[in-house]
């Protein structure tokens, strides 16, 4: 296995939730139905990690966020799952396997992505 690609965000909750609230729909545009339902700091960190899993394979055009989902395990890490645009695009830049790192603190949400071929 060899890195293929490293992507980090950083999101200002705060702003993140007066962007959410000025444009309702934007929530419905970035995110799945699951993780809707989650409060606004783990959906500023869900932002933060899709936009830094793009940054990881390259930033191409054309992704559906809906198509890159943080999901969490029973033990609390989290995961990425792709499928669409994203798995299309991770497969063209010979992703196999990605990792994620995401943390909460000070009012900002950060998201670490790795992505290994």
């Amino acid at each position: 296995m060899s890195i293929v690609g490293i992507g980090v965000d950083v999101v200002d909750v705060a702003r993140f939730e007066k962007s959410l609230t000025r444009t309702p729909r934007l929530a419905e545009r970035l995110f799945t139905d699951a993780e809707r339902a989650l409060p606004v700091v783990s959906l500023a960190g869900r932002f933060a990690a899709k936009e830094a899993l793009a940054k990881a394979i390259g930033a191409p055009g054309g992704l559906d966020w809906h198509d890159a989902e943080v999901v969490t395990a029973a033990d609390g890490r989290p995961s990425l799952r792709v499928s669409g645009t994203v798995a299309a695009a991770a497969e063209h830049a010979g992703v196999a396997s990605w990792h994620l790192s995401l943390s909460h603190d000070g009012g900002m949400a950060v998201a670490m992505v790795v992505a290994e071929s």
